[in-house]
Protein backbone atom coordinates (compact mmCIF):
# COMPACT_ATOMS: atom_id res chain seq x y z
CA UNK A 1 0.00 0.00 0.00
CA UNK A 2 1.17 3.52 -0.85
CA UNK A 3 -0.27 6.80 0.42
CA UNK A 4 0.63 10.30 -0.65
CA UNK A 5 0.16 12.09 2.67
CA UNK A 6 0.45 15.61 1.22
CA UNK A 7 -0.47 16.83 -2.25
CA UNK A 8 -2.29 19.84 -3.70
CA UNK A 9 -4.57 18.32 -6.32
CA UNK A 10 -6.93 21.28 -6.01
CA UNK A 11 -4.33 23.69 -7.42
CA UNK A 12 -4.60 25.15 -10.92
CA UNK A 13 -1.59 23.17 -12.16
CA UNK A 14 -3.87 20.11 -12.28
CA UNK A 15 -6.81 21.77 -14.03
CA UNK A 16 -5.97 20.35 -17.48
CA UNK A 17 -5.79 16.68 -16.42
CA UNK A 18 -6.79 16.24 -12.78
CA UNK A 19 -8.79 13.06 -13.33
CA UNK A 20 -5.98 11.52 -15.36
CA UNK A 21 -3.52 12.35 -12.57
CA UNK A 22 -5.78 10.62 -10.04
CA UNK A 23 -6.10 7.58 -12.29
CA UNK A 24 -2.33 7.38 -12.82
CA UNK A 25 -1.88 7.37 -9.06
CA UNK A 26 -4.35 4.52 -8.74
CA UNK A 27 -2.57 2.57 -11.47
CA UNK A 28 0.74 3.13 -9.65
CA UNK A 29 -0.67 1.55 -6.49
CA UNK A 30 -1.41 4.72 -4.52
CA UNK A 31 -4.34 3.78 -2.31
CA UNK A 32 -5.10 7.20 -0.80
CA UNK A 33 -4.16 10.83 -1.39
CA UNK A 34 -4.49 13.64 1.14
CA UNK A 35 -5.01 16.93 -0.69
CA UNK A 36 -4.07 19.89 1.47
CA UNK A 37 -5.80 23.26 1.67
CA UNK A 38 -3.73 26.44 1.79
CA UNK A 39 -6.45 29.09 2.16
CA UNK A 40 -10.25 29.18 2.38
CA UNK A 41 -10.90 28.93 -1.36
CA UNK A 42 -8.36 26.15 -1.86
CA UNK A 43 -9.65 24.31 1.22
CA UNK A 44 -13.13 24.34 -0.26
CA UNK A 45 -11.78 23.00 -3.55
CA UNK A 46 -9.86 20.29 -1.70
CA UNK A 47 -12.99 19.20 0.15
CA UNK A 48 -15.06 19.20 -3.05
CA UNK A 49 -12.49 16.96 -4.68
CA UNK A 50 -12.42 14.63 -1.68
CA UNK A 51 -16.20 14.32 -1.76
CA UNK A 52 -15.99 13.18 -5.39
CA UNK A 53 -13.39 10.45 -4.80
CA UNK A 54 -13.48 7.72 -2.19
CA UNK A 55 -9.69 7.50 -2.07
CA UNK A 56 -9.06 11.24 -1.54
CA UNK A 57 -9.20 13.09 1.78
CA UNK A 58 -8.88 16.82 2.41
CA UNK A 59 -7.43 19.21 4.94
CA UNK A 60 -8.28 22.85 5.64
CA UNK A 61 -6.19 25.76 6.81
CA UNK A 62 -4.35 28.93 5.84
CA UNK A 63 -0.73 28.67 4.69
CA UNK A 64 1.69 31.25 6.13
CA UNK A 65 1.92 32.90 2.70
CA UNK A 66 -1.81 33.64 2.83
CA UNK A 67 -2.43 34.60 6.46
CA UNK A 68 -2.12 38.35 5.85
CA UNK A 69 -5.34 38.18 3.83
CA UNK A 70 -7.27 36.08 6.36
CA UNK A 71 -9.83 37.52 8.79
CA UNK A 72 -12.22 36.23 11.43
CA UNK A 73 -14.81 35.15 8.84
CA UNK A 74 -12.11 33.12 7.08
CA UNK A 75 -11.57 31.07 10.19
CA UNK A 76 -15.28 30.80 10.99
CA UNK A 77 -15.83 29.36 7.50
CA UNK A 78 -12.85 27.02 7.82
CA UNK A 79 -14.16 25.67 11.12
CA UNK A 80 -17.52 25.04 9.48
CA UNK A 81 -16.15 22.99 6.59
CA UNK A 82 -13.62 21.28 8.87
CA UNK A 83 -16.47 19.31 10.41
CA UNK A 84 -17.02 17.38 7.18
CA UNK A 85 -16.03 13.70 7.62
CA UNK A 86 -13.72 13.90 4.60
CA UNK A 87 -11.58 16.52 6.38
CA UNK A 88 -8.81 14.71 8.25
CA UNK A 89 -6.47 17.47 9.45
CA UNK A 90 -5.99 21.20 9.98
CA UNK A 91 -3.27 22.63 7.80
CA UNK A 92 -1.05 23.42 6.29
CA UNK A 93 -0.21 26.05 8.83
CA UNK A 94 3.02 27.38 10.24
CA UNK A 95 5.85 29.78 9.51
CA UNK A 96 7.80 30.65 6.35
CA UNK A 97 10.68 32.98 7.14
CA UNK A 98 12.33 32.23 3.77
CA UNK A 99 9.89 34.11 1.55
CA UNK A 100 8.16 36.27 4.21
CA UNK A 101 5.21 36.84 1.87
CA UNK A 102 3.13 37.59 4.98
CA UNK A 103 4.75 39.70 7.73
CA UNK A 104 6.44 37.56 10.38
CA UNK A 105 4.35 39.02 13.18
CA UNK A 106 1.17 38.10 11.33
CA UNK A 107 2.48 34.59 10.62
CA UNK A 108 3.19 34.07 14.32
CA UNK A 109 -0.21 35.42 15.39
CA UNK A 110 -2.11 33.26 12.88
CA UNK A 111 -0.06 30.13 13.59
CA UNK A 112 -1.02 30.38 17.26
CA UNK A 113 -4.66 30.98 16.39
CA UNK A 114 -4.83 28.05 13.97
CA UNK A 115 -3.22 25.64 16.42
CA UNK A 116 -5.92 26.66 18.91
CA UNK A 117 -8.59 25.99 16.29
CA UNK A 118 -7.12 22.57 15.53
CA UNK A 119 -7.34 21.66 19.21
CA UNK A 120 -10.96 22.83 19.35
CA UNK A 121 -11.79 20.80 16.23
CA UNK A 122 -9.87 17.77 17.56
CA UNK A 123 -7.87 17.54 14.34
CA UNK A 124 -4.17 16.77 13.86
CA UNK A 125 -2.09 19.58 12.38
CA UNK A 126 0.06 19.75 9.28
CA UNK A 127 2.95 22.10 9.93
CA UNK A 128 4.84 24.14 7.33
CA UNK A 129 8.25 25.24 8.64
CA UNK A 130 10.74 26.92 6.36
CA UNK A 131 13.77 28.71 7.81
CA UNK A 132 11.87 29.04 11.11
CA UNK A 133 12.89 25.91 13.01
CA UNK A 134 13.48 27.41 16.46
CA UNK A 135 10.39 29.63 16.41
CA UNK A 136 8.17 26.82 15.11
CA UNK A 137 9.33 24.34 17.74
CA UNK A 138 8.97 26.90 20.52
CA UNK A 139 5.40 27.69 19.48
CA UNK A 140 4.37 24.06 19.05
CA UNK A 141 5.74 23.18 22.48
CA UNK A 142 3.85 26.07 24.07
CA UNK A 143 0.61 25.31 22.22
CA UNK A 144 0.06 21.89 23.72
CA UNK A 145 -0.61 20.43 20.26
CA UNK A 146 0.72 16.89 20.29
CA UNK A 147 -0.70 15.27 17.16
CA UNK A 148 0.37 16.06 13.65
CA UNK A 149 3.14 16.04 11.08
CA UNK A 150 6.01 18.30 10.12
CA UNK A 151 5.40 18.37 6.37
CA UNK A 152 8.24 18.44 3.87
CA UNK A 153 10.69 18.18 6.75
CA UNK A 154 13.76 20.39 6.28
CA UNK A 155 15.46 20.21 9.68
CA UNK A 156 18.24 17.93 10.86
CA UNK A 157 18.02 14.75 12.93
CA UNK A 158 18.23 16.65 16.23
CA UNK A 159 15.15 18.65 15.31
CA UNK A 160 13.38 15.54 14.02
CA UNK A 161 13.97 13.88 17.38
CA UNK A 162 12.40 16.84 19.19
CA UNK A 163 9.36 16.72 16.88
CA UNK A 164 8.92 12.99 17.45
CA UNK A 165 9.21 13.46 21.21
CA UNK A 166 6.35 15.98 20.96
CA UNK A 167 4.18 13.34 19.28
CA UNK A 168 4.66 14.36 15.64
CA UNK A 169 5.46 12.41 12.50
CA UNK A 170 8.20 13.43 10.09
CA UNK A 171 7.16 13.63 6.43
CA UNK A 172 9.76 12.83 3.78
CA UNK A 173 9.33 14.59 0.41
CA UNK A 174 10.82 13.83 -2.98
CA UNK A 175 13.81 16.01 -2.09
CA UNK A 176 15.28 12.89 -0.46
CA UNK A 177 15.97 11.56 -3.98
CA UNK A 178 18.27 14.49 -4.83
CA UNK A 179 21.98 13.59 -4.80
CA UNK A 180 22.95 16.61 -2.67
CA UNK A 181 20.14 16.23 -0.10
CA UNK A 182 22.39 14.82 2.60
CA UNK A 183 20.53 16.25 5.61
CA UNK A 184 17.11 14.80 4.75
CA UNK A 185 18.77 11.53 3.74
CA UNK A 186 20.38 11.37 7.19
CA UNK A 187 16.99 12.05 8.77
CA UNK A 188 15.37 9.32 6.67
CA UNK A 189 18.06 6.88 7.74
CA UNK A 190 18.00 7.63 11.47
CA UNK A 191 14.32 8.27 12.18
CA UNK A 192 12.40 5.04 12.93
CA UNK A 193 10.10 3.95 10.14
CA UNK A 194 7.26 4.06 12.67
CA UNK A 195 7.62 7.88 12.77
CA UNK A 196 7.76 8.56 9.02
CA UNK A 197 5.22 9.58 6.39
CA UNK A 198 5.84 9.98 2.64
CA UNK A 199 4.61 12.88 0.52
CA UNK A 200 4.92 14.42 -2.90
CA UNK A 201 3.83 18.02 -2.15
CA UNK A 202 2.63 17.85 -5.76
CA UNK A 203 2.82 19.86 -7.95
CA UNK A 204 6.09 20.88 -6.27
CA UNK A 205 9.37 19.12 -5.36
CA UNK A 206 9.35 16.50 -8.09
CA UNK A 207 11.58 13.53 -7.21
CA UNK A 208 14.29 12.03 -9.38
CA UNK A 209 14.11 10.74 -12.08
CA UNK A 210 11.22 13.08 -12.96
CA UNK A 211 12.86 16.39 -12.02
CA UNK A 212 11.86 19.19 -14.38
CA UNK A 213 8.30 17.86 -14.68
CA UNK A 214 5.23 18.74 -12.65
CA UNK A 215 5.07 16.49 -9.59
CA UNK A 216 2.08 14.20 -9.09
CA UNK A 217 1.00 11.52 -6.58
CA UNK A 218 2.06 8.57 -8.75
CA UNK A 219 5.67 9.67 -8.21
CA UNK A 220 5.45 8.81 -4.48
CA UNK A 221 6.87 5.39 -5.38
CA UNK A 222 10.22 7.03 -6.17
CA UNK A 223 10.38 8.51 -2.68
CA UNK A 224 9.41 5.18 -1.10
CA UNK A 225 12.13 3.37 -3.03
CA UNK A 226 14.79 5.95 -2.08
CA UNK A 227 13.90 5.76 1.63
CA UNK A 228 13.99 1.97 1.37
CA UNK A 229 17.44 2.11 -0.22
CA UNK A 230 18.68 4.43 2.53
CA UNK A 231 17.31 2.17 5.26
CA UNK A 232 18.25 -1.12 3.62
CA UNK A 233 14.65 -2.33 3.63
CA UNK A 234 12.28 -3.66 0.95
CA UNK A 235 10.44 -0.72 -0.57
CA UNK A 236 7.16 -2.51 -0.05
CA UNK A 237 7.77 -2.48 3.71
CA UNK A 238 8.53 1.24 3.67
CA UNK A 239 5.38 1.87 1.63
CA UNK A 240 3.18 -0.24 3.88
CA UNK A 241 4.41 1.09 7.23
CA UNK A 242 4.33 4.75 6.18
CA UNK A 243 0.84 4.23 4.72
CA UNK A 244 -0.38 2.78 7.99
CA UNK A 245 1.25 5.66 9.87
CA UNK A 246 -0.68 8.08 7.66
CA UNK A 247 -3.96 6.25 8.25
CA UNK A 248 -3.32 6.25 11.99
CA UNK A 249 -2.56 9.98 12.10
CA UNK A 250 -5.49 11.06 9.94
CA UNK A 251 -8.02 8.47 11.09
CA UNK A 252 -8.39 6.97 7.62
CA UNK A 253 -10.07 3.57 7.67
CA UNK A 254 -9.24 1.11 4.91
CA UNK A 255 -12.04 0.59 2.43
CA UNK A 256 -12.71 -2.81 0.88
CA UNK A 257 -13.12 -0.99 -2.44
CA UNK A 258 -9.56 0.36 -2.38
CA UNK A 259 -6.43 -1.74 -2.62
Amino acid sequence: MLIDSHAHLEMKEFNPDREEVIERARQAGVSYIVTVGTNLAQSRKALSLARQHENIYATVGVHPHDVARADSKTFDDLCEIARDPKVVAYGEIGLDFFRNISPREKQIEMFNLQMELAVQLKLPVIIHDRDAHEQTLRMVKASGVRRGVFHCFSGDYSMARQCIDLGFYISIPGVVTFDNAKTIQDVAQRVPLSSLLLETDAPYLTPAPHRGKRNEPSFIINTAKKVAQIKGLPWEEVADVTARNTMNLFGIEASSNIK
